[in-house]
């Protein structure tokens, strides 16, 4: 039998290929929807037959966001080495923004939240966790990030089971306001430099702070008065996307947080300033009507969504702020 492979015939496979590449890549390139934190710990308690206890909801959060990044459509594409994922950047940017938020909360959980003193011992479960995502997030082979963070994962599974289990206190969750501001002191640094990168896009001179305040301070190398910053045009949609991401997996860490820290927040009557945080969160993740990334200048004709993004991370970062002042106060 002979088979005769025309220029058309080779031609046609080809485009189809690549039409179905294309496509596959569309529909792993959407970001993931939000969750109801407050339905999925009650599935998760139903399921565990257990009741949830403070802490749970948080831990629930965390293993709920980090699942997302590796069981999303296409699952976790920042390390994949063949198309279409290859030639994606939006989506693996996103995770990463997502990753750098698990990441801190992660490190807080094991150092704060789970410790009663700073002499106390760290929880055997966090300890294993905490470390697992700290992985290359590109490495793809001995060892994956995937398998590093399903190890994480698990870990987190464990100590969510430990702090029901009522025959034995190795594990805790302390709801303070010490504990709760040290996290927010992480939060309110990786949103500045969001706020800042993003603001970047247009390409603006700024003076050199680094070492205002004190008149005797010094730095390793010597740095200009006045700095130039911008964005590369190839990079403004990775910072765009990086941050969101960022706010994506932070917003449902806040969401958390008012149901476990009920009562402090109450006391401190901070209750409100945490559903304002969750607000403009929740607005930098509304829905993006371009195909791309536009990079308009700040009053030119053309939007900025780097701008606009830069605009809510600022407002919630200065509510982050300004909440954790409310709460250092007795």
């Amino acid at each position: 039998m002979k088979t005769n492979f025309t220029m058309k015939s080779v031609s046609s496979v080809v485009i189809g290929i690549f039409l179905a590449l294309y496509l596959l890549g569309v529909y792993w390139g959407f970001e993931p929807d939000e969750f109801d934190i407050h339905s999925e710990v009650t599935k998760a308690a139903t399921a565990e037959n257990v009741t949830p206890v403070v802490g749970y909801t948080t831990t629930t959060a965390l293993i709920l966001v980090s699942e997302t990044l590796l069981n999303k459509p296409g699952g976790y594409l920042a390390n994949d080495a063949l198309p279409p994922s290859v030639f994606l950047d939006n989506i693996p940017s996103w995770e990463f923004g997502a990753l750098e938020m698990v990441r801190d909360m992660a490190l807080v959980m094991r150092q704060e939240f789970s410790r009663s003193q700073s002499q106390s011992l760290e929880n055997s479960h966090l300890k294993v966790a905490q470390p697992q995502f700290n992985i290359d997030h590109t490495s793809w082979a001995m060892p994956s990030a995937e398998s590093e963070y399903q190890k994480a994962v698990d870990a987190l599974y464990a100590y969510r089971k430990a702090l029901t289990d009522v025959n034995s206190q190795s594990a805790q969750f302390y709801a303070r306001a010490d504990n709760l501001r040290d996290w927010l002191q992480e939060v309110t640094k990786r949103l500045g430099s969001y706020s800042q990168r993003l603001s970047a896009s247009v390409g603006r001179e700024q003076l050199n702070v680094d070492l205002a305040g004190d008149n005797v301070a010094q730095q390793s190398t010597y740095s200009s008065a006045n700095l130039q910053l911008k964005t590369s045009w190839w990079k403004i949609d990775n910072e765009f996307y990086e941050a969101r991401g960022a706010c994506w997996a932070l917003l449902h860490f806040l969401r958390a947080i008012e149901i476990d820290f009920n009562d402090v927040l109450a006391k401190k009557n901070a209750k409100v300033s945490v559903q304002q945080i969750i607000r403009e969160l929740e607005a930098s993740q509304e829905a993006i009507w371009s195909p791309i990334v536009l990079n308009g200048s700040g009053f030119g004709l053309l939007a900025n969504h780097s701008l606009v993004m830069a605009n809510y991370i600022s407002r919630a970062n200065a509510a982050l702020i300004d909440l954790n002042d409310l709460l250092s106060q007795g």
